[in-house]
């Protein structure tokens, strides 16, 4: 646990640091579509800091309190740590922290979230277990006016 979060403080200090809700929800937005990801992963309304690390990839929302967040066109509830961190690169979300999906009575904690073929309008869902599971990738784009 100690190295883990050694890695974390060294993968910040090179960092873009952003705080206050509004502009970590615009700063967070921004970076999702610029890794060609949906820009609704990240729906969180009470954001106090979110950081990236642009050349290692490395991620991290700070919000003041964990939360759920039902995406309705799939039907799946997601919940997010009080801290969220990932490691992005194009198309691709991976060793995440801090958000697990609901499936059926349990929850499980993703690890991964990518797009394997862009063509295809399809994003999926993955565990540390290599289970995963793929949705339509417009079931995760914000309609939010900014």
């Amino acid at each position: 646990m100690a190295s883990m979060k050694m890695v974390q403080t060294a993968q910040r200090k090179d960092a873009e640091i952003y705080q206050g809700a509004e502009t970590c929800k615009q700063k967070s937005k921004e970076m999702l579509e610029e890794m060609k990801l949906p820009n609704g992963l990240l729906p969180l309304s009470d954001m106090v800091e979110f950081g990236f690390n642009r050349s290692t990839g490395f991620v991290w929302v700070k919000q003041k309190k964990s939360t759920q967040h039902r995406f309705q066109k799939v039907g799946k509830t997601v919940s997010y740590d009080v801290e969220v961190t990932a490691f992005v690169e194009e198309g691709r979300m991976k060793r995440l922290t801090g958000i697990k999906s609901k499936e059926l009575l349990i929850w499980v904690s993703l690890s991964d979230i990518f797009i394997d073929d862009p063509s295809s309008d399809k994003i999926s869902f993955g565990t540390s277990a290599g289970i995963s599971r793929s949705f339509p990738f417009s079931a995760f784009v914000s309609q939010d006016a900014d």
